[in-house]
């Protein structure tokens, strides 16, 4: 634990932040953290429920003369999202997060924070344990799986709240109400292609320095995606001298724009001269393209092991076509929300070697037609070369509800305690709002938090003095609830 972050105000927040951190939370390896959550609320002395697939019910009592009040369901998620930079020695499995204090942020070293949802869940902890906030009956739900499936809102029994209001803490903008969300289907393309026996040197080409990020949040400001950019240097490489590809790795996580790609290439021994000039050319095109938004990109040529094995020359050819013409980034813009991405798509990983390629994609949309006729047409584009295609993990958006009780109530605490009105907005992210109304039809429905950016990439960091006005702001809301 870092005490210098686990000392900041409000320090009933950041202990308790500090605390979750230093439990390694990966999705779908949440034992440890469901165990650190059970024992906290135990300890508590507070009714606590591992429910079957390892969400986390923790149940706190009204406070005197507040035994009336509407209970509420403060909600958070416990895995992570685990992004780490090249060059950084770290297990995510074993090791807690290394967190530090960067002037007005608090970042990680060389890795995701964990921002995303630690500071939420560490609020709704701080709730549980104070003694001194005037509240109504509280749940704190602390979902797991979020990141790669959003398995615990999938399968949370119904009946087994008891609350009416919820209060999701996964919004990563302080001030901001989400009243709406986009919902999304991953899919999947297999294929396969003929090799041939290689002779020739081999080269690792590293495409790095990306920055990365939200694959929903940050996909409309046209950041970087490493599988097509590797995709362009092999595509013009093989135009200036003949090489072939071994292998590709690329991209990490379904939900995050990929940050680096890995590629195996080889060509005849006395060409290196020609592949470094024809190299810097496309770098130095990229680098004048993406001066801002991408400043750390880079590619690295460098030998290593002979690969015995490289795709045949008519299947690279459709190989990288058929990496062209993968839909990717923002589809169609919103007609009803001035600024909000309503479809898009992320290519988020490419794997290639042994005659065998994968293609993954996750496809948002506010509107399910548009998703599903999206997913539809990467489907087309890939069935074209005779790749097998498949759907999943579908999980429904949040539809605004433009009569709730709470959204009134909120936006007049802050209104009152800021002197400014709040924000109300929608995302283009995956929140469990929507999931999590399809088991509670009518439950009234707020995402709020603090300011994080940069999530799902090492470049994480959380706006220290958004978590005051965050904390000020929740404790308010629940002290007025009537």
């Amino acid at each position: 634990m870092n005490q210098e972050v686990a000392s900041l105000h409000p320090t009933e927040v950041w202990t308790r932040f500090e605390e979750l951190n230093a439990v390694p939370r990966p999705s779908k390896k949440e034992e440890r953290v469901i165990a650190f959550l059970k024992k906290f609320g135990e300890e508590l002395g507070l009714e606590t429920i591992v429910d079957p697939v390892g969400n986390v019910i923790i149940r706190k009592p009204a406070m005197a003369g507040k035994e009336g009040v509407t209970p509420v369901v403060l909600q958070g998620h416990l895995d992570m999202v685990h992004q780490k930079n090249s060059a950084t020695e770290f297990d995510f499995e074993t090791q807690g997060i290394e967190s530090w204090i960067d002037g007005d942020w608090v970042k990680a070293k060389g890795t995701t924070l964990g921002a995303d949802n630690g500071i939420g869940s560490a609020s709704i902890m701080a709730v549980l344990k104070s003694d001194s906030i005037a509240h109504g009956p509280i749940e704190g739900l602390f979902t797991i799986d979020e990141e790669t499936g959003m398995t615990g809102a999938m399968h949370l029994q119904e009946g087994l709240l008891q609350g009416k209001i919820l209060l999701n803490t996964d919004t990563e903008d302080e001030g901001e109400l989400c009243i709406g969300c986009a919902g999304g289907v991953d899919s999947t393309a297999h294929w396969k292609y003929a090799q041939e026996e290689n002779s020739k040197p081999a080269y690792r080409l590293s495409l790095t320095g990306l920055r990365g990020g939200h694959s929903g949040c940050d996909i409309h400001l046209g950041r970087g995606n490493a599988n097509r950019l590797m995709n362009r240097v092999l595509f013009h490489l093989n135009q200036s001298v003949p090489i072939r590809i071994a292998s590709i790795i690329g991209g990490s996580l379904r939900n995050a724009i990929p940050r680096e790609s890995f590629a195996v290439i080889s060509f005849e021994g006395d060409k290196q001269g020609e592949v470094e000039a024809a190299l810097s050319t496309i770098v130095e095109q990229i680098q004048s393209e993406r001066k801002t938004s991408e400043p750390g990109f880079k590619i690295e040529l460098e030998p290593t092991e002979d690969a015995a094995k490289v795709m045949t020359g008519e299947d690279q050819a459709t190989l990288l076509k058929l990496v062209y013409a993968s839909p990717n980034g923002v589809d169609r813009m919103s007609e009803d929300i001035e600024g909000l991405v309503e479809t898009s798509t992320n290519l988020s990983k490419i794997e290639v070697a042994d005659g065998e390629a994968s293609f993954q994609f996750l496809t948002r949309s506010s509107v399910e037609t548009a998703r599903e006729e999206l997913a539809l047409r990467i489907q087309g584009v890939f069935e074209l070369v005779g790749a097998a295609v498949t759907h999943g993990g579908r999980y429904p958006g949040w539809k605004p509800n433009s009569e709730s009780k709470i959204l009134e109530q909120m936006k007049a605490v802050y209104q009152e305690l800021f002197g400014k009105p709040a924000t109300v907005n929608a995302v283009h992210a995956g929140l469990e709002c929507g999931i999590i109304g399809s088991h509670y039809p009518g439950m009234d429905m707020i995402s709020f938090g603090p300011t994080i950016k940069n999530p799902h990439s090492p470049d994480e960091k959380c706006h220290i003095e958004s978590v005051r006005l965050y904390w000020k702001y929740l404790v308010a809301v629940l002290e007025s609830i009537k």
